[in-house]
């Protein structure tokens, strides 16, 4: 738990640093003026972790992800408010097969709150819960290839200058798949997302994996999960994204090379 508290409180310092120019990114976290389309709308994920973007208020989305073994995951959510977004999801390997589909146990639920806007001084705050994990699930182990998030807390920032927008993110969490590997050590995320046109964007990320390493029967190497996302913006209500998961290939098990994921993001007001 030291280990990921003090990364935690390093990363989330350096993000808190300085303030950032008034630019049309900056309006992503804040609750005045509600984005209206894809182009205005915070990332709510970089790649499998959250960031503290969130749905506006009356929002909702749907994501459709494509990942190994032909399955296929769903989930929705709605804004609540421009604080607050609710969601489910539900999935299973072998849907894009000639086999029977092996479902995942159950509907999956996710809650994010975002607790503070960002400002000229502070960084964006969410926290939130989320029980779906990604990749295929792994019955004799009881938890999915990359372990959900469980309960989390994120802090967001973003920068400018001329030629770049970002925005940096830090995240802590404690999955609650730990029941067959007794990993229970809370882990740290870090990212960047950063928008190159109005058409394409890119996102990294890493994952600390303190609950998923050598400690979780000789599952992992211990090098923790280091993830790119290329964005394909096609329009103010549709996204496409090519997803590239555990490039430092840290499984040791049911894999020769990194994952290759497709998501889909379509989004609409009421």
């Amino acid at each position: 738990m030291t280990r990921a508290i003090s990364m935690f409180i390093i990363i989330a310092a350096f993000l808190g640093m300085g303030g950032t120019r008034v630019n049309a990114q900056q309006t992503y976290f804040r609750t005045d003026e509600a984005a209206r389309s894809l182009y205005e709308m915070p990332p709510r994920y970089l790649i499998n972790a959250a960031t503290a973007g969130t749905l506006p208020r009356g929002c909702f989305h749907i994501v459709m992800r494509v990942y190994n073994g032909g399955g296929m995951l769903g989930e929705t959510a709605i804004g609540l408010s421009n604080r607050l977004m609710v969601g489910m999801s539900y999935g299973a390997e072998k849907i894009i097969s000639d086999y029977s589909a092996d479902s995942n146990p159950g509907i999956e639920f996710n809650i994010r709150l975002r607790i503070i806007d960002e400002n000229y001084l502070l960084p964006a705050v969410a926290v939130g819960y989320n029980s779906q994990g990604y990749g295929a699930y792994l019955e004799d182990r009881e938890r999915y290839t990359y372990k959900s998030k469980g309960f989390f807390a994120v802090i967001s920032r973003n920068f400018m200058t001329s030629y770049l927008t970002a925005g940096g993110h830090v995240g802590v969490n404690y999955s609650l798949e730990n029941d067959v590997d007794n990993d229970k050590e809370p882990t740290v995320f870090f990212g960047l997302d950063t928008r190159f046109n109005n058409n394409i964007a890119m996102a990294f990320e890493y994952d600390m994996a303190l609950n998923d390493d050598r400690a979780s029967q000789n599952y992992a190497r211990g090098r923790g999960y280091l993830n790119v996302g290329i964005k394909w913006m096609y329009s103010d209500n549709l996204e496409l994204e090519l997803l590239f998961n555990d490039l430092l290939q840290n499984r040791k098990q049911d894999a020769t090379t990194f994952g290759r994921e497709l998501r889909f993001t379509y989004i609409e007001f009421f």
